[in-house]
């Protein structure tokens, strides 16, 4: 009796179950793995889970982001409809209503002040797809030469070295399988630990296959432990540091001269440079020991393979462009490149960090990674958008430039696509008081986010489970996202919103797309040619082959595993060295009396950019709940601050309070926060405006600040 009650029940329930399951990829960083969720509906209730899918970059794995991705696009806070602030609150409005709203704001500005009093802010988490039609809405529907996106904080170093020194950026010159096989490997200034979990096993392999590993970075981390030999220098030092290493492979004659002679310009003016500087010099800038250089040149000139990967430790710095291409130059001096198990990475940040700045999102970028002031350039975008190349904007200016220009009524109305800038920018105080002088702003996106609270509209944006369309990875390897999530209320793609706008606004006949594989297919024809070139990519081809690494030049071309085997991008076909000063030409943040500690930035592995999605999502917020300063126990002593007390951090710039965290980690100069928070836990209030001169990056990861327990003890 007893076993056929339990068939029973299970029958019963098997009936009332039912399960599906949604192709996707997670949102977050730049992995992009695959990942299905799997929904099922219960007599009373659904459940939802992520798993890991099998493919060629993280090969099913997925970090914690991943496995809990699914929380914030099923919040309840989810935007749902337009919402029109009406007496300083948010009201529903249909979306004849919004689109009607645009239409007369934009013209009644552009009538009034002219084109370019229009701005577009967007974003490395959307799609290539949404990325190239924000660039063309921007300058054929609006026609204005204001836009640039938000990966501006975060690739613009790396892109503006790779260019100057390769000819072309693309983050990685060879696919990720060749990591375990390398030799040696140099991680400057990046945790992917925490910030890409998913790839560490590639460099864990490496270490079991016997590859020596350098960290540099001014704390130990979960990145820091897995190698053999730690630099941890001052914060900002990196370019100095690069310096002495560079110098060690010269004297001691670890240079390809071959490849020097054959491939490169520029050699002779960095060696002649390099031998003016001095050991003790380059240790008192760095704080690194000269044997730790040695060691660390020895390591990587002997060994006959090796790679180089930088982050945002070394690239978010007033000099970043200039600090990578010095790690560059040691990269090119021994000859480690355009060979097997040779090579650069540069860990692209946010999830379509490389394919959002290669397709017309950057103030001076059109499709294919081609140049906006270049004629023959010109010519071809504009004549596949069916334009006169008169009538396409010149280039504009940088994110925080625009934001300056905000702020002195030079932009008077911005049309914001997934990007938070009154928390990501620095000198964030500044920044949200030049959003509150915006006359019209219209925010596209999933949730009020500090932003979107100051917006005239938002507009309820679709979620990496609802938008189909391609992104591209941290290795170039282009890859199709599927969606199939149904949308709820009024939820539209970002792709579908522009070209309503562009419709209200008369120019319906540049944007007549119905999916987001049309939108695919006339990028394609736009990038053939150029620099980064989808030609040949198709999405028949992606689901087939699971990712294409581009430059991919036809439907036979099976996209290009490794860059620079034979000639670099530059028209002599040769890679350039240029010598790179210890010092930046615009200054950084010094240690002072009143200023005495380094304060550097970054990421926990529970949280992403401002954290308006991360912190949607319970099972990420329960791990951090709130920012905090990681501080060496000796110098919380000197200033008498005990573990877990909130502390107060001031710089020149502004002053938050967050919550202290010991770490014998962590350089006895310096502190560490993370930059997820806003508000009075907002990091960026503490960072300068200054910006490097080559790539507009400012300098997150060097400010002089001091600190003090947040309440003043009683003397008794």
């Amino acid at each position: 009796m007893t076993e056929m009650l339990l068939k029973y029940f299970r029958e019963q329930q098997k009936q009332a179950e039912t399960e599906r399951i949604y192709n996707t990829q997670c949102p977050y960083c730049s992995m992009q793995c695959k990942m299905q969720l799997v929904e099922q509906t219960h007599v009373k209730r659904k459940t939802y889970k992520t798993i890991g899918r099998d493919n060629p970059t993280s090969q099913g794995r997925l970090c914690i982001k991943g496995m809990n991705a699914h929380q914030h696009p099923l919040h309840k806070d989810r935007i749902q409809y337009p919402l029109l602030k009406v007496n300083g609150e948010f009201v529903k409005i249909s979306w004849r209503e919004a689109l009607d709203y645009i239409k007369e704001h934009v013209t009644e500005i552009q009538e009034k002040n002219g084109a370019d009093a229009l701005g577009v802010y967007g974003s490395a988490s959307i799609t290539n797809e949404e990325a190239y039609l924000l660039g063309k809405f921007a300058r054929v529907a609006l026609k204005t030469k204001y836009i640039d996106y938000n990966g501006r904080l975060c690739m613009s170093a790396a892109a503006s070295a790779a260019s100057k020194t390769f000819g072309m950026d693309r983050g990685f010159t060879n696919s990720l399988q060749e990591i375990p096989f390398t030799e040696c490997i140099m991680l400057a200034g990046t945790n992917i630990a925490e910030c890409q979990p998913t790839i560490m096993p590639y460099f864990e392999k490496a270490k079991e296959n016997g590859a020596f590993i350098i960290a540099i970075d001014p704390r130990e981390t979960g990145t820091t432990k897995i190698a053999d030999l730690h630099l941890k220098l001052k914060p900002g030092s990196d370019a100095a540091l690069a310096n002495g290493i560079l110098k060690v492979i010269i004297e001691e004659n670890y240079l390809d001269e071959r490849f020097l002679q054959e491939r490169v310009n520029g050699f002779e003016e960095v060696m002649q440079y390099v031998a003016c500087l001095e050991f003790s010099v380059i240790e008192e800038i760095t704080g690194v020991p000269l044997e730790k250089m040695y060691q660390a040149a020895r390591m990587f000139g002997q060994r006959e393979t090796g790679m180089i990967f930088t982050a945002r430790g070394v690239e978010q710095q007033t000099d970043g462009s200039a600090a990578v291409q010095n790690f560059l130059n040691i990269l090119l001096s021994v000859g480690k490149i355009g060979k097997p198990r040779c090579g650069y990475g540069a860990i692209t940040g946010q999830g379509n960090g490389q394919g959002a700045r290669e397709h017309g999102q950057k103030a001076d970028q059109l499709p294919g990674y081609r140049s906006i002031e270049n004629h023959e350039h010109r010519m071809y975008i504009a004549d596949v958008w069916n334009i006169e190349e008169k009538d396409l904007p010149r280039k504009g200016v940088s994110a925080y430039e625009m934001i300056e220009k905000i702020h002195d009524g030079e932009i008077k109305g911005l049309f914001l696509v997934c990007s938070n800038p009154t928390v990501s920018n620095p000198n964030a105080n500044f920044v949200k008081k030049a959003f509150e002088k915006l006359e019209f702003l219209v925010v596209a996106d999933m949730f009020e986010s500090e932003t979107a609270k100051l917006a005239n509209l938002i507009l309820p944006a679709s979620s990496y489970l609802e938008d189909e369309g391609t992104m591209t990875n941290v290795e170039g390897r282009v890859t199709l996202r599927e969606a199939s999530f149904p949308r709820r209320g009024e939820i539209k793609h970002d792709w579908e919103i522009l070209c309503e706008i562009a419709k209200v606004l008369g120019k319906e006949e540049y944007f007549s797309f119905s999916s987001a594989e049309e939108i695919f297919n006339e990028l394609r024809i736009a990038s053939k040619g150029g620099i980064a070139d989808y030609s040949g990519i198709t999405y028949e081809r992606l689901r087939a082959e699971k990712g294409i690494l581009w430059p991919c030049r036809s439907l036979t071309d099976k996209g290009t595993e490794r860059l620079f085997e034979t000639r670099f991008a530059h028209s002599d076909g040769k890679a350039m060295m240029v010598p790179v000063s210890n010092q930046a030409i615009v200054p950084k943040a010094k240690i002072t009396k009143k200023y005495p500690l380094y304060l550097t930035t970054g990421r926990v592995v529970s949280h992403y950019l401002t954290g308006v999605q991360t912190r949607k999502s319970a099972s990420l917020s329960a791990r951090n709940f709130e920012s905090f300063m990681e501080i060496h126990p000796s110098t919380a002593k000197k200033y008498e601050i005990s573990n877990q007390e909130l502390v107060q951090i001031e710089s020149s710039c502004g002053r938050i309070v967050v919550r202290s965290k010991f770490s014998e980690g962590i350089r006895p100069d310096t502190v560490f926060v993370p930059f997820h928070w806003a508000d009075s836990q907002n990091v960026n209030n503490l960072v300068s405006e200054k910006l490097d001169p080559a790539c507009k990056m400012p300098g997150f990861k060097v400010s002089a600040v001091n600190i003090s327990p947040s309440v003043k003890r009683s003397s008794y």
